[in-house]
């Protein structure tokens, strides 16, 4: 395969069928230099990887050729074809490993949170997986160019004034008047039939000649001409009008409802406001918000819509974030502290210094990966699309069968069974079973990205409901990644004393031990005197004069050195290290003042969303590079039986490995840190975060909002979407054996077919669109 050089995305208008997807990748396909194409109908999008750029005026034409309206995506320019360049990375702060604390010798005693994992956000497995991202080729040569009985417009615009519901209207009206001439004058009933039959059969009897000159047979616009002139030669006019008008009318149904899915997506860039207050040389300005570039400051009052991804430089204010992660409390955020494109400032006005374009923005980039992922297949998909190129032939010859083995071996009449083999064609047209599939996923992938839970295709949708073991990260995931002061204990004096002390000595510091202190002493209010002469000790604490005497914090055993500590408080510190909390004490002078237990708490939902994956039968296990004492205490609290600790990434991905060789389906939650080679090595990897690049990037599916219980929804969504399939394939499928049965037996007609086939496609469409409601995911908030 040539090496890929660029690659373009466009969006295909008038593009509603799988059939036209198939149709498009297969000429686009077989032109020079292009080294692969993905198209989905249900996100009207097509993407090409090109060897040349030059290349590209051709795939441009071909498409237009086939009756198709094409745009570049918005976001895509001359830099885009070139090269993919990532995403930035995301700055996520400090960690155990980045700290600047006196010399970096600072030390907090025993062996507890920080135990933190050194977390790293490798990239993720790209190209171990095969999810289904491959395009297939379905078999059809370059001439195999078809139409599907569509008006390919543009579909931009209400629908009613599309020229498909133009055509559709003709033909309603067409009938009618047929119908009226019939009445008042039936000795020509028959040609007003035949001519309101026209305007409808003459666009679709257009395209099926097309379609044959290219060398493609077996289309829908071959059954449903051949069907509606059929019926003519028997003396069914009035029947070849209806049905002709029934199958537009069904195709038309079916485009709106492709809209339908396809803007449930869309409708998240309307979230993002068009214009943002830029500040500039100390004054404010309105301007268009995709103008903002990176690096200026914007100004957000209460009540708006934030216009661009980025950072506090000023203000503390709650931010509704529900628009981004689905999380419907608001969020507290302050300086320095990151926000999202189209959340909602709440209460006061902030300044904000832009972090991304508006074509990279956090709901830009949503948007983007469901498109995308929506162009991939999943494997019910692929077999789907297998099975229907060796249908439609099969359906016509089946109906030919139908019409000529009965009179001629049987002497039955001929004009009965050839109606009854009109009606087989029009039963076994494939679209309610093409679509059966694509339109459940990608209602499914809208869904979840509307509520924080991205899935990138189809594969990694299906393969979610089948996980039987979940392995989960501590660190980040399991807990807050945040370490907490967890118990306070006086010694002389009282606990604000001790924290206070405490947080003199810390101030200015960015371990996550010295912020969590400063944190709670900004919680509980407690003012704290400055701190002369700080500096750290080796491996034991850290030291500072404050008023006359020396205070010390660190670890018992250096604060032992210095003072014996009692029976009965070495028991106490004893008892906080088996729970798994990291214990410091504080000296003044000679005396004990006081001691602090910190710890990284777990998520508030850690427990429930453990039960709940739990509850859907699937076995959960922690895997952490943290101490086993702090490991041991987290699962304990968490209910977690399964806990595995002090693992380096090669012993998570050794771990996946054993898993999945005892016929285990295998998913790897973490937060894209340290855990690429488990989750590489994992069926699904899950990402937590809150919509950080990497994690967007690089995981089959990321927890935006980063709820544990979110895995449980996921995972609810993924087999709820496979009933859905299960559901659209038996209507599809149903229907047809039903009224293949009864034309078969004389008991129905060609109107009956048509609705067999039209209804059918209706039906499944608008069943697969119910996994659009929020009630389908179970335990909404």
């Amino acid at each position: 395969m040539a090496t890929t050089s660029g690659k373009m995305r466009y969006s295909v208008e008038g593009m509603d069928c799988a059939s036209c997807a198939s149709k498009i990748g297969t000429a686009v396909r077989k032109l020079p230099g292009v080294v692969d194409v993905s198209v989905s109908a249900t996100a009207g999008t097509m993407t090409v990887n090109f060897a040349g750029e030059e290349n590209l005026p051709a795939v441009e034409k071909t498409v237009r050729k086939l009756g198709y309206g094409l745009a570049v995506k918005a976001g895509a320019d001359a830099a885009e074809r070139k090269v993919q360049v990532p995403l930035a990375p995301t700055d996520h702060g400090p960690s155990c490993s980045d700290h600047d604390h006196a010399g970096d010798e600072h030390h907090h005693g025993s062996d507890g949170c920080c135990g933190y994992e050194a977390h790293d956000h490798a990239a993720h497995h790209e190209g171990e997986h095969d999810h289904g991202h491959s395009v297939h080729d379905h078999g059809a040569p370059a001439s195999e160019l078809g139409l599907h009985g569509h008006d390919h417009g543009p579909t931009n615009g209400p629908w009613w004034r599309s020229r498909k519901a133009l055509l559709t209207l003709a033909s309603g009206v067409a009938l009618v008047v047929a119908y009226l001439v019939g009445y008042l004058v039936p000795s020509i009933a028959a040609y007003a039939f035949v001519a309101a039959m026209l305007v409808g059969l003459v666009p679709i009897a257009l395209r099926a000649f097309a379609a044959a000159r290219a060398g493609i047979l077996f289309t829908i616009e071959t059954l449903m001409t051949i069907a509606a002139v059929g019926a003519v030669i028997i003396d069914a006019s009035e029947e070849a009008a209806a049905v002709v008008f029934l199958f537009l009318v069904g195709e038309l149904l079916e485009g709106i409802a492709a809209g339908r899915a396809r803007a449930s997506i869309q409708s998240l860039t309307k979230l993002v406001p068009k214009t943002a207050l830029l500040e500039e040389s100390g004054k404010t300005h309105e301007v268009q918000a995709d103008t903002l570039e990176i690096g200026s400051i914007i100004v957000v009052r209460p009540g708006d819509r934030i216009a661009a991804d980025g950072v506090i430089v000023e203000g503390v204010s709650a931010i509704n974030e529900a628009p981004v992660t689905g999380e419907s409390v608001p969020v507290r955020k302050e300086k320095d502290e990151s926000v999202f494109a189209g959340t909602i400032n709440g209460e006061a006005v902030l300044k904000i210094r832009v972090t991304a374009a508006a074509a990279d923005n956090t709901i830009a980039r949503v948007v983007k990966l469901v498109e995308e992922a929506q162009e991939s297949k999943s494997p019910t998909e692929r077999f789907i699309d297998r099975f229907s190129r060796y249908y439609t032939p099969g359906v016509l010859a089946a109906g030919a069968l139908i019409a000529v083995v009965p009179p001629l071996g049987f002497g039955a009449s001929w004009s009965e069974w050839v109606y009854k083999g009109l009606a087989v064609l029009l039963i076994g047209c494939p679209c309610a079973l093409v679509i059966s599939t694509p339109a459940a996923i990608a209602a499914s992938l809208s869904a979840g990205a509307r509520r924080g839970l991205l899935l990138k295709g189809g594969a990694v949708l299906e393969g979610l409901g089948k996980l039987t073991v979940v392995a989960l990260d501590k660190t980040g995931t399991l807990t807050e990644g945040k370490p907490k002061v967890t118990d306070l204990i006086a010694v002389d004096g009282s606990e604000n004393d001790v924290l206070g002390l405490a947080a003199a000595l810390e101030a200015g510091s960015s371990h996550p031990l010295a912020v969590a202190i400063l944190n709670k002493a900004a919680e509980v209010g407690v003012a704290f005197p400055s701190a002369l002469s700080a500096k750290a000790l080796g491996g034991k604490g850290v030291t500072a004069r404050i008023g006359e005497e020396d205070v010390f914090l660190g670890s018992p055993q250096a604060a032992e050195e210095m003072t014996p500590l009692s029976a009965e408080l070495k028991e106490r510190i004893r008892s906080l290290n088996d729970d798994g909390k990291t214990v410091s004490v504080l000296l003044v002078g000679s005396r004990i003042a006081g001691v602090l237990a910190m710890r990284d708490e777990p998520r508030a939902d850690a427990r429930d969303g453990l039960r709940s994956l739990m509850d859907l039968g699937i076995r959960t296990v922690m895997l952490t590079g943290d101490n086993s004492r702090t490991a041991k205490a987290i699962g304990a609290q968490l209910g977690m039986d399964d806990v595995r600790a002090e693992l380096l990434p090669e012993d998570k991905q050794r771990i996946v490995g054993e898993l999945k060789s005892k016929g285990l389906v295998v998913g790897k939650v973490g937060d894209g840190i340290n855990d690429a080679p488990a989750l590489a090595a994992a069926d699904i990897g899950i990402a937590m975060g809150g919509g950080t690049d990497v994690a967007l990037e690089t995981a089959d599916a990321a927890v935006l909002h980063g709820r544990v219980s979110d895995i449980a929804r996921m995972v609810k969504l993924s087999r709820i979407t496979m009933a859905n399939i299960a559901q659209n394939i038996t209507i599809a499928l149903g229907l047809k054996a039903v009224f293949l049965v009864t034309t078969v037996m004389g008991v129905t007609g060609l109107w009956p077919a048509i609705l067999a086939d039209t209804g059918a496609t209706v039906l499944v469409t608008m069943n697969a669109l119910r996994l659009l409601s929020p009630s389908l995911e179970g335990d909404e908030k």
